[in-house]
């Protein structure tokens, strides 16, 4: 099936009743009422976090489509400086660079309420992305694991995180036996060199979003869904995940 094609009679019920772990599907207008909603899920179960452990995470994905949602959610009146912001994946570039997902973090979230979350950046200025992946790592080890809110995005590719098709550690990112820690991803269609959470770091969060935009990519994540032996590598995050994923969709930005 070409991703661009019309999802026809696909219905988001029908296909997600069967689909691994059962996810939830939040379906929205535009991309803006999908980030006001999404804002006010996430800055519930933090606060919930908050109360329970005395401390919350929140592990994010970069590129354009959480734009909205970050601004929505820096809004929010939630005790901020409790909270522990990173980064599912990065690009390997200065937080000068306009690819960088944590300058994107800090211009578009930590500004106004949530000035004040703590923000730890995967990306450093070391010789290569290996060196950096293994360097945060070791900074990153303390971070209360299980995380308590994840927010993964997705390619038309099929790619979450920085799980490429043809990354050149695919197999050990999808390791489910593998360690929860942060590793490089080099892949042709990447851009530049990658740093990842495997997926064990994000597959165990208590509290899983996928957060998509385009009926293209809902094509492409309907595809993987429907097929258990899918290339795509978001179908290892829902066969892996610990707790229902919520799918939230809305058919365009804007």
């Amino acid at each position: 099936m070409n991703p661009s094609d019309p999802p026809a009679h696909r219905d988001p019920a029908d296909l997600l009743a069967d689909a691994p772990g059962e996810p939830a599907w939040r379906e929205h207008s535009s991309g803006g009422r999908l980030a006001e909603r999404l804002a006010d899920k996430v800055a519930e179960q933090l606060s919930e976090a908050i109360e329970a452990r005395g401390i919350a995470t929140l592990i994010l994905s970069g590129g354009r489509t959480p734009e909205k949602f970050f601004v929505a959610l820096s809004e929010r009146e939630i005790a901020w400086d409790k909270v522990i912001v990173t980064l599912v994946d990065e690009r390997f570039v200065d937080m000068s660079s306009p690819r960088s997902n944590a300058a994107m973090v800090i211009q578009r979230l930590l500004q106004r309420n949530a000035a004040d979350a703590a923000f730890e950046p995967l990306y450093e200025p070391v010789a290569s992305a290996e060196l950096a992946a293994d360097n945060a790592s070791r900074r990153l080890a303390g971070l209360p694991q299980p995380f308590d809110v994840v927010i993964l995005g997705m390619g038309t590719d099929g790619h979450t995180a920085s799980f490429f098709p043809k990354g050149d550690r695919l197999d050990e990112a999808l390791d489910s036996k593998g360690e929860p820690r942060i590793i490089s991803m080099n892949a042709p269609d990447a851009g530049e060199p990658r740093l990842t959470w495997t997926l064990p770091a994000l597959a165990s969060a208590r509290s899983l979003h996928l957060h998509i935009e385009g009926v293209e990519k809902k094509n492409v994540l309907f595809d993987a869904l429907s097929d258990e032996e899918s290339p795509y590598p978001i179908r290892a995050v829902f066969n892996r995940a610990k707790s229902t994923i919520t799918i939230w969709y809305a058919p365009a930005e804007g």
